[in-house]
């Protein structure tokens, strides 16, 4: 199992060796000449790298396995590091991560992909309209940042067409950090909240992710694209997840998601992750499940005296039972 903690990883996948039987050496190359690289792009096995300010395109060394790399991370490279056309570097190590956002495909997926490295601060983008609201997507990337150490943003997007007040309500006892957008209104307020951090943008298709990224940096030049709200089909915005750099620091645009499956995170972390029904939960008893109906459970009683929000408290319960495969009607976004 990976990192011991009960989960599968998807570099836990074996897959049957073809061609040469050459045993490996344990006395694997140093490679103590090698140059730290930012992974930029991810693209069917070459890996697009900043060295020194120049783009270099490399392949993974034999020597690292199975070993994923992702947008984010921090690698080592040797070889041709001129950056020319037709010219490949390979990438040898990759450095210890700070952090690590991970998602599995639903609740019950044992497993966990590795979306980006080495990220500061998650970027929730949620469009007020066309599609409408998500707050039980939402929730889920809220449990995801905090599971991964990272600093939580609510984007709200396409404010021209719907009032913003009504999402901003349900979070308010959080004290999330938050802004607002419109489809030409101005973004400093974004770019201050940007600036100097590594930002992970993550949001479902069509909320106006890569249209926000194309207004911050006009050169990016992202695809952008309609999908219908209600089935997701249509031609999707981003295909790859892509590091951009703004304002002393980087934003990494990421593939429109119509779920965000929570399978690797313990029950407890799930519950870590609604921490304005903190006080409510260590009420409960020991090893209570937080599920409707429960005897003694804390959620209850509190709802009842109208001290919590019946809307949070919902999503906290859909979210675990989800998890144990309790929740298949409904959409996991």
């Amino acid at each position: 199992m990976s990192g011991g903690r009960g989960y599968i990883d998807e570099d836990d996948i074996r897959v049957r060796a073809r061609g040469g039987s050459r045993p490996r050496t344990r006395n694997r190359p140093k490679h103590e000449d090698a140059r730290e690289g930012f992974v930029t792009t991810v693209d069917r096995g070459r890996y697009r790298c900043l060295v020194d300010g120049r783009p270099v395109v490399a392949m993974k060394a034999r020597e690292l396995g199975r070993g994923s790399i992702v947008v984010g991370d921090r690698v080592a490279l040797v070889g041709d590091l001129s950056g020319r056309p037709d010219t490949l570097a390979r990438v040898v190590r990759v450095e210890e991560r700070r952090s690590v956002l991970r998602r599995t495909a639903d609740d019950t997926d044992p497993v966990e992909r590795v979306i980006v490295a080495n990220a500061d601060q998650l970027v929730i983008v949620c469009a007020l309209a066309d599609p409408p609201p998500q707050p039980r997507f939402i929730d889920r990337c809220l449990v995801a940042a905090y599971d991964a150490g990272l600093e939580p943003l609510l984007c709200l997007t396409k404010s021209d067409l719907s009032d913003p007040d009504g999402v901003l309500a349900i979070y308010a006892s959080l004290d999330l950090p938050n802004v607002v957008t419109s489809l030409d209104g101005d973004l400093d307020d974004v770019r201050g909240h940007l600036a100097g951090r590594t930002s992970v943008l993550v949001g479902s298709s069509g909320v106006g992710k890569s249209t926000l990224v194309n207004r911050l940096l006009p050169d990016a030049a992202r695809a952008v694209g309609d999908v219908n709200p209600v089935t997701g089909r249509g031609r999707h915005t981003s295909t790859s997840a892509v590091a951009l750099p703004l304002d002393g620091g980087w934003i990494i645009d990421t593939p429109g998601v119509r779920s965000f499956g929570l399978a690797h995170i313990s029950p407890d972390d799930v519950v870590a992750g609604f921490p304005d029904l903190d006080e409510a939960v260590v009420e409960c008893p020991s090893g209570c499940p937080h599920t409707e109906g429960t005897p003694d459970c804390a959620l209850d009683t509190w709802l009842v005296e109208g001290r919590l929000d019946q809307a949070r408290v919902d999503s906290l319960r859909r979210l675990l039972s989800s998890r144990e495969g309790e929740d298949n009607t409904a959409p996991s976004a």
